[in-house]
């Protein structure tokens, strides 16, 4: 079985299910009109978001796309936190789905599809 495979990203608006597995809310700031409770989530990982300054700039538009994914790798590679983040990932797939939340609109184009592609470049 490919644990990568069990990764995956979700709108956290969508609706809970069981199978999404350990839950991880990848966004700096709490999604706007989610309780604690509706959120389901394991695990915050507000420190390995994109900066505050990447996320202003890029702001979700599909033009700027390729200089965000340049930016944010550069950052989640420098990320002091990075080999407990990956440890806990690599950890939990080996045992069930770890989906990665996020409260973007738009589901195209966002931080968290980013953050599952280095993952994967990173476990493989």
């Amino acid at each position: 079985m490919d644990i990568i495979n069990h990764l995956l990203v979700k709108r956290i608006y969508s609706e809970f299910s069981h199978t999404d597995g350990y839950r991880i809310l990848v966004d700096r700031l709490w999604p706007r009109g989610i309780t604690k409770e509706r959120a389901h989530i394991d695990y915050w990982a507000k420190e390995i978001t994109p900066s505050t300054e990447l996320r202003k700039t890029f702001n979700h538009d599909e033009n700027t796309m390729d200089e965000f994914k340049i930016r944010y790798y550069l950052e989640l590679d420098n990320n002091e936190h990075r080999g407990v983040f990956i440890d806990l990932i690599r950890n939990k797939l080996k045992e069930r789905n770890v989906t990665l939340l996020y409260a973007a609109k738009n589901e195209t184009y966002n931080h968290a599809h980013v953050l599952k592609e280095w993952i994967k470049e990173i476990i493989s």
